[in-house]
């Protein structure tokens, strides 16, 4: 892939970004965190995959970005095998339990999902990281939750970003006494530089490790299935089981021990000669899809790179998009989503005729389908909120190998288990009490997921596995940067830290689903003249901080299949980095 600088005007080896797209020859990772990124390099060295290498930063990144991202939460994974040549998705994420009554939402609570023990979901973090060792890794859980342990048992230096998060959610914290007793630990927020220790969360991490290595006689696989057994039908699942039970909440243990994270194929579109791979409906994964089947290659590379006319047909091809995910996308176990239909060709050029180059659409455009609609969406006051948010980690290695997961669920808004530093997935955040939402609150189904990582492939050239957090604002990061790299060519670091911008014309995932219509965020290096013409073309136009945390944080790693060098880039918005050589 060419990696051109932006502005021809540059010194000579200079491509406009704060750091250096990281170069070189045996394997590359990129995290939110540079402690995960470090303990994912050092599963590298050590001769693991990028498999091993991924899972070892994902369960790292539940102790270092706990704000965010919990053991117990979410993991949607994408990888390539460079064995078998195929991709394969792994579905991280639980269903509601067997005992969920959406009347209690709707009786009790007017309808909104609280904060607290009601919203947790079936784990499926640990299922979906062992998982994927099982079934492509080389090493066993112990080997690779090793980093993590050490973490949480002696503690690391608390960083700026999670000192202010924990700060900030104070007072949600101290809401239950065993979440302030790990964020609060002196009675107050954690400073810059002060040891962070997690003993309880150590502990739960040890005990599936010993569980494994005292069933590791029988082979690696009998070792990680005692891992799993471990947390789904042993003391974890019993320590879920009796808490949930005290609480009044419905999560219990015969939830767990019925959930397997399942294996499934990805969802691919090609554009511009690149096959872009998704996780399925259950997560939002396929807006990219649909996205960028409303884009033409020819005209995007006719216009100015984030000009407002670029702008403005990247936001609307995305509010078309969203108008789908709103009307279909759930989980397809449990309902019909018909991605045939909506990623057909036929599909595909009626929605783009719908872009008017001048107007912008006031609000949420009709989905696809004939008759299809959606119920009036009243609109939000004030700002958009916080997204709840996540991490991601991305490895590429030396067998050709290449991995991504978006782990998740923050730790705010969702009842720890005492003595097991869990947080159970808080997921259910994301869920519906109206019956004609795809979403809707059943037993059983899974909440429609924000977390999607991808994986671009030019056939013969490179692969590249790259995501974001940011809630809603992932899709619209990954497009964008995928877009830099792809349509503009440019170099990799470039392409992450380039000028963002996002639509809010579309009912936010999480609870109440804030509505914010033809509202757009730019990010303040966007010259001014270019939020006046969006303003003209009916935009609603407010301007982000520079390189704030709310336009996501994209990390990508690729390789160059016919020279075998990795690359490997981080988004300065937040903690993330890139290691590797």
């Amino acid at each position: 892939m060419n990696a051109q600088p932006p502005n021809p005007g540059l010194s000579l080896g200079a491509t406009g970004a704060h750091r250096p797209t990281l170069l070189g020859t045996l394997h590359m990772a990129v995290s939110g965190h540079y402690a995960a990124s470090h303990a994912a390099f050092a599963i590298l060295e050590a001769g693991g995959n990028a498999v091993d290498a991924g899972v070892a930063a994902g369960i790292v990144l539940a102790v270092v970005q706990c704000d965010l991202v919990n053991f117990a939460g979410v993991a949607p994974i994408i990888l390539y095998d460079s064995k078998t040549a195929s991709i394969h998705t792994i579905a991280g994420l639980g269903p509601w339990p067997r005992r969920t009554d959406v009347q209690v939402f709707r009786r009790e609570y007017g309808g909104r999902i609280p904060h607290g023990i009601f919203r947790s979901v079936v784990p499926g973090a640990p299922s979906a990281w062992i998982t994927a060792l099982q079934r492509f890794g080389t090493m066993s859980f112990g080997e690779v939750a090793s980093a993590a342990i050490r973490f949480a048992c002696n503690g690391f230096p608390m960083y700026p970003l999670l000192a202010d998060m924990i700060a900030l959610h104070e007072n949600d914290y101290r809401r239950w006494p065993s979440n302030a007793s790990v964020f609060l630990p002196q009675g107050r927020p954690p400073r810059t530089g002060e040891i962070f220790v997690q003993r309880d969360l150590a502990g739960t991490l040890q005990y599936l490790a010993d569980e494994e290595r005292s069933a590791s006689s029988r082979g690696r696989d009998a070792g990680l299935e005692a891992a799993h057994a471990a947390f789904y039908r042993g003391d974890i699942a019993a320590a879920i089981d009796h808490f949930f039970r005290q609480e009044g909440g419905w999560l219990q243990a015969d939830d767990l021990k019925e959930f397997t994270a399942p294996v499934e194929p990805a969802v691919m579109r090609s554009f511009a000669g690149v096959d872009l791979h998704v996780c399925g409906p259950w997560t939002q994964g396929p807006v990219l899809l649909q996205a960028l089947g409303l884009l033409d290659p020819g005209d995007l590379r006719r216009l100015e790179h984030n000009s407002p006319q670029y702008i403005h047909a990247v936001v609307e091809a995305l509010k078309l998009s969203f108008a789908d995910r709103e009307r279909y996308y759930g989980d397809p176990q449990t309902i019909h989503v018909p991605l045939g239909m909506l990623l057909s060709d036929k599909n595909r050029m009626t929605r783009r005729s719908m872009i008017d180059p001048d107007r912008a659409a006031p609000g949420l455009p009709v989905p696809s389908g004939s008759g299809a609609h959606l119920p009036d969406l009243a609109a939000a006051s004030g700002q958009p909120g916080p997204p709840g948010d996540t991490s991601f980690v991305c490895v590429v290695d030396r067998h050709g190998n290449a991995f991504a997961a978006t782990p998740s669920d923050t730790s705010y808004d969702s009842v720890m288990v005492p003595g097991t530093g869990l947080c159970p997935s808080s997921r259910g955040s994301q869920g519906y009490t109206d019956p004609a939402h795809p979403g809707y609150i059943n037993p059983g189904r899974r909440p429609r997921l924000t977390c999607n990582p991808a994986l671009a492939i030019k056939e013969g050239e490179w692969i590249m596995p790259f995501g974001t957090p940011g809630g809603d604002v992932q899709c619209q990061a990954m497009l964008q940067v995928f877009l830099n790299r792809v349509i503009f060519g440019h170099d990799l670091q470039v392409a992450v830290e380039a000028p963002r911008f996002a639509t809010y014309s579309f009912p936010n995932s999480f609870d109440p689903h804030d509505y914010f219509p033809a509202r757009l965020a730019l990010e303040g290096r966007f010259p001014t003249t270019v939020g006046t013409d969006l303003r003209a073309k009916g935009h609603d136009v407010h301007c982000w901080p520079d390189w704030t945390w709310l336009a996501g944080a994209v990390c990508a790693a690729s390789t160059d299949v016919s020279t075998g060098v990795h690359a490997g880039a981080a988004d300065p918005r937040r903690a993330s980095y890139a290691v590797g050589w």
